[in-house]
């Protein structure tokens, strides 16, 4: 099977990005991780699958399947690229697009200066729509792993995330931790794991373990967990800049009941045709 992909990037997480209005797509969880693998496929951390509009109201839908293979919710630098992609491809003139996701509507738009604005909806607190096991809403949870307490806030952008505030970045563990907490049993459905040094008020670096994929260089909705989980702790400022490990975003809120905005890079690496082989056997 001969395939046409993009190969984009927001901020250093990279996708491979498909025309499924153009091009019939018909593949299997398997393909998407011989896409997704780095020495024998295109290599990226997700894959992005452009579709028809299911919806009168929408211009477009929007799937994400992680390096795993497994479909999952939302991805923020994902739908940067995602508007850019079918800008740039001479899908729609608009700027400003309406787009079909799992976790609802979001609304990207390309800017004057090339980054991409997109509307990623209000937060959500509650356990149950994370999911979380919690009795009861609060502004941090404590997991035991291991035996040992681990503080997190947790929250949902689409996608779970526990957002966890270190002090030194580069000492946390980020792989060893972040695995854990992924797939801790309190997170039914797994999560994504943000670990935030906050510079100051409207300043913070941060390192993500996505779930499905590991540590990536960037996170768009993780970007916008950690600065929502440190507004409502009161360590931030409504709007602000996040240095993650691929480069910058900016990322703001006015509170509970409000839209995050996420504004930040998005990037055509190179584009290309790729011969789908068989998926080789996973372990």
């Amino acid at each position: 099977m001969k395939l046409k992909f993009t190969k984009m990037q927001g901020a250093g997480n990279d996708f491979v990005v498909l025309d499924g209005v153009r091009q019939r797509l018909n593949l299997s969880p398997d393909h998407y991780r011989a896409l997704a693998e780095r020495h024998f496929g295109i290599g990226c951390d997700q894959i992005l699958v452009v579709e028809p509009a299911t919806q009168p109201d929408c211009d477009f839908r929007y799937r994400i399947f992680n390096a795993d293979g497994g479909e999952v919710q939302q991805c923020g630098n994902g739908a940067r690229c995602f508007v850019r992609f079918v800008h740039d491809q001479g899908l729609t003139p608009k700027r400003e697009i309406r787009v079909e996701t799992a976790a609802g509507v979001i609304v990207p738009r390309l800017e004057d200066d090339g980054r991409v604005t997109v509307d990623m909806g209000p937060p959500r607190f509650a356990p149950a729509a994370i999911p979380f096991l919690a009795d009861a809403e609060a502004l941090t949870y404590v997991l035991d792993v291991d035996g040992e307490p681990v503080e997190v806030s947790a929250l949902s952008m689409g996608n779970p995330h526990a957002v966890r505030v270190v002090c030194n970045l580069d000492a946390a563990p980020v792989q060893e931790l972040g695995a854990k907490i992924e797939r801790h049993p309190r997170f039914p459905e797994r999560v994504n794991v943000g670990f935030m040094q906050v510079l100051h008020r409207r300043e913070v670096r941060l390192r993500v373990y996505e779930r499905g994929a590991g540590e990536t260089l960037a996170c768009g909705t993780g970007a916008c967990a950690a600065v929502v989980a440190g507004i409502r702790r009161d360590l931030l400022d409504d709007e602000v800049r996040v240095h993650a490990l691929g480069g910058d975003l900016n990322i703001r809120w006015g509170g509970v009941g409000q839209s995050v905005f996420l504004t930040g890079p998005a990037e055509t690496v190179f584009t290309g045709e790729i011969t789908l082989p068989t998926p080789r056997p996973t372990a």
